[in-house]
């Protein structure tokens, strides 16, 4: 089995936390709450905007740090789809299954 190299993580990381900053960034648009660390299930939009904020610079600085040399991505960019992928499917799912923060 291949040993995974280190771009690899961080673009998979990347593509993770840039998703994750989508849902928080929206819910801090429209002025709802939505579950972050940072204050509990009813943080509003401000804890959200800071929270997706976050997600969305440090999801991009892993990004910029996994890019390998050259004009073009290489097998990272498939590793960012699919954490992007990954945790918008669990996100779909857990809300589908818990509605942790919707009501419904």
């Amino acid at each position: 089995m291949a040993a995974i190299d280190r771009s690899t993580v961080r673009a998979l990381l990347a593509g993770v936390m840039t998703a994750n900053s989508l849902g928080h960034l929206a819910t801090a648009a429209a002025g709802k709450e939505h579950l972050t660390p940072l204050a509990g299930r009813h943080s509003g939009p401000a804890v959200n905007a800071v929270w997706g904020g976050a997600n969305l610079l440090g999801g991009l600085a892993l990004a910029r740090s996994a890019a390998t040399a050259g004009r073009r991505w290489g097998g990272e960019l498939n590793a960012f789809g699919a954490g992007a992928a990954g945790f918008a499917a669990w996100m779909f799912c857990s809300e589908l299954l818990w509605s942790v923060n919707s009501e419904g």
